[in-house]
């Protein structure tokens, strides 16, 4: 059956490589691209609407036809990849699940920001959520067809950014180079930053507990700097099922695209991409540090309080990472930004 994709958020690291995964499916299994949308990038958005063969119509600039980006999203019987940076692709995800469609969910903010709203509305219009985060991908897959009251608790692994380690004195001195330098994962200037603080991962359990159902006490988070195993599911009969894989996005992507089938991707037809636990040799995790890298503890509090913390702790991250992108605050500076803003 033919699958016709609308990707929001083209021209971004998430979009770009969707594009690849659809570039590498679309002759072998009817896979389509049938409508796009950039924030502002209109010189790529039009380069990558010809090599798709998409008509103006079908194209948007989010930044200046808003209306037009959920017109896009609405377009019925499709997948919806949601890629659009921040708390900005709410009202897509909304549009696109009030149609009916499915969600390739990476816009994390969306659930961060709408919570239960957002549930309620894909119940009500029979429309599925897929993550797309390679966490939530791998809880996904790792919960399967077992039942949700089997689950003991999530266990939710991060990187630990570039400044795994680092003491609060060391940080006080980290440069924005260095900040979006991370060590795994190729990405955008926003999710580096929230990488590098830990805020992404604090975001992702608030996202967790919408989408699987659970309590903020029953997700974990384990540093797990090789960005292997991309998470895992503890049942309560004390089994634990990890998904694992090498750390490249095109993966959960393509398993979005195309669930419930698994197809071959770029990376199985290159021996020296795929995993092997012998070059490997060994696996680590550590806790993280919640007194150091308090943005994690901030998103735990606010997973806690629910109701309208979850969405004013996004909105004042958001901020946070803008002014510490135009030097106007330093690194440390994003936590205590956060702090103040949620308490007025």
């Amino acid at each position: 059956m033919q699958k016709r994709i609308v990707l929001l958020g083209s021209t971004g690291s998430i979009g770009t490589q969707t594009l690849e995964v659809v570039l590498n499916l679309r002759e072998s299994h009817s896979v389509e691209i049938i409508g796009m949308s950039a924030h502002s990038n209109v010189e790529l958005l039009r380069k990558q609407a010809d090599e798709f063969g998409l008509p103006q119509e079908r194209i948007c600039l989010s930044s200046k036809e808003p209306d037009k980006l959920l017109e896009l999203a609405a377009l019925p019987n499709c997948i919806v990849v949601n890629a659009i940076v921040g708390s900005a692709g709410l009202e897509s995800t909304l549009a696109a699940l009030k149609a009916g469609n499915t969600v390739a969910l990476a816009n994390k903010e969306s659930l961060v920001a709408g919570g239960e709203r957002v549930m309620q509305i894909a119940r009500d219009n029979n429309a599925k959520l897929i993550p797309v985060d390679s966490e939530h991908s791998a809880i996904w897959q790792c919960i399967g067809e077992n039942r949700h009251k089997d689950i003991a608790k999530i266990i939710l692994t991060a990187s630990g950014g570039p400044f795994f380690g680092y003491s609060k004195e060391q940080l006080k001195t980290v440069t924005k180079e260095q900040t979006l330098n991370h060590p795994n994962w190729s990405m955008g200037a926003k999710i580096s930053v929230d990488s590098a603080t830990l805020m992404n991962k604090g975001l992702e359990l608030i996202e967790a507990m919408y989408l699987f159902g659970l309590p903020e006490d029953k997700i974990d988070v384990v540093i797990h700097p090789q960005s292997i195993i991309h998470s895992a599911v503890e049942f309560v009969d004390g089994s634990v099922i990890a998904q694992m894989s090498v750390p490249d996005m095109r993966l959960p992507i393509q398993y979005a695209l195309t669930y419930p089938e698994r197809l071959p991707s770029p990376l199985t037809q290159n021996e020296h991409k795929k995993l092997s636990l012998t070059e490997l040799g060994s696996l680590t995790f550590a806790k993280p540090d919640y007194k150091v890298f308090s943005c994690l503890a901030l998103a735990r509090e606010a997973a806690r309080h629910g109701g309208d913390a979850p969405r004013r702790l996004n909105q004042a991250n958001e901020e946070a990472v803008e002014l510490f992108l135009k030097s106007k605050i330093n690194f440390c500076e994003i936590a205590e930004y956060i702090t103040e803003s949620i308490k007025s």
